[in-house]
């Protein structure tokens, strides 16, 4: 696996079809949540000249295979967004979600970010004990049609690890 920073042509398209799909055959979720991927993300690529943001993804033979994203701007100060973290089918579960996350999160306490926040809902329980084993913990929950379908979202938080004075 190679991971690539930054944008990549062809990776907007290519992480819209991974979320598309994935959320579609599992959850139901159709043209409202793909077009809202799609336009956050086409927003997003341009502010990749920011030293706040950053977009990894992940290649296998020259096919993505995921991505992760750290907005450092759309929260405000000193907080971070990690978004638009997905693994295709056939890398679930060999590390590369654990990869592509550890290259986010260094991003993130190099950056200083106070806090990095990521929105999801209840039902995902392989990638919420991922972010667990990462610091996140649950914030708040609440009923939400959002993405075409009622789930229960979620807001995880991770703040920034303290260092110990040697």
């Amino acid at each position: 696996m190679e991971l690539r920073t930054g944008y990549q042509a062809g990776v907007i398209g290519g992480i819209v079809t991974l979320h598309a799909g994935y959320y579609a055959r599992h959850h139901g979720f159709g043209a409202p949540f793909e077009a809202k991927v799609a336009t956050g993300l086409a927003e997003f690529v341009p502010r990749l000249a920011s030293p706040r943001n950053q977009l990894w993804t992940a290649w296998v033979d020259d096919q993505l295979a995921g991505s992760v994203a750290i907005d450092g701007e759309g929260l405000g100060a000193d907080k971070a967004h990690l978004r638009w973290f997905i693994t295709s089918d056939t890398r679930r579960g060999q590390g590369a979600g654990r990869t592509l996350l550890t290259e986010a999160l260094r991003f993130c306490d190099a950056q200083g970010f106070a806090r990095t926040e990521l929105w999801t809902f209840a039902g995902l329980d392989a990638a919420r004990h991922l972010y667990e084993r990462f610091g996140f913990t649950l914030a708040e929950e609440w009923p939400g049609t959002q993405w075409g379908a009622a789930v229960t979202e979620q807001r995880f938080m991770r703040l920034l690890p303290r260092t110990t004075p040697t």
